[in-house]
């Protein structure tokens, strides 16, 4: 099967995958779109493999508060009684502005936020909340890939009311 522009085009947004992997990776699946994330994904975890030496010693700190409950008619009960602060880290300041970086840190907040793990290290071994598939360290992972630069989780906090 070619591959077209159009499939390229419509998987790298939905990845943010380079466009020449991308291309690679759907020849290879011969067209399959499951076939070819699931490769590109394995790329970018040996690619973030390979970075975990680099000091990451830029990226942002990241808040979050939860609002949680709701009356009838839908509006909150409860307001802000779940909040995050998250130190996640990267190699230079350009990618932490990155839209890839801004939605890692997003959602993983929402993963403290909801899971409460106790360290890094049982964030980093939890199912992640939008794909029981995946877990915490294999999204950053990925993000990590896709970025090119070392990306780690260095500390957070949860706080609860």
């Amino acid at each position: 099967m070619a591959v077209t522009t159009e499939d390229i085009k419509k998987l790298r947004e939905e990845t943010n995958a380079p466009v020449m992997e991308v291309k690679h990776a759907l020849e290879e699946a011969g067209g399959n779109e499951a076939e070819a994330k699931r490769l590109l994904t394995e790329k970018a975890l040996v690619r973030a493999e390979s970075k975990k030496a680099r000091e990451a010693g830029d990226g942002m700190i990241f808040a979050y508060t939860h609002n949680m409950g709701g009356g009838t008619t839908g509006t909150p009960i409860q307001s802000g009684k779940v909040g995050v602060l998250l130190d996640l880290r990267c190699e230079t300041d350009f990618v932490a502005r990155t839209d890839v970086f801004q939605n890692l840190g997003k959602e993983i907040c929402l993963q403290i936020a909801s899971m409460n793990p106790a360290s890094v290290e049982e964030l980093l071994e939890q199912e992640y909340i939008r794909d029981p598939e995946k877990k915490v360290d294999g999204l950053v992972g990925e993000a990590s890939g896709t970025l090119g630069e070392h990306v780690k989780i260095e500390r957070f906090v949860r706080y609860d009311i």
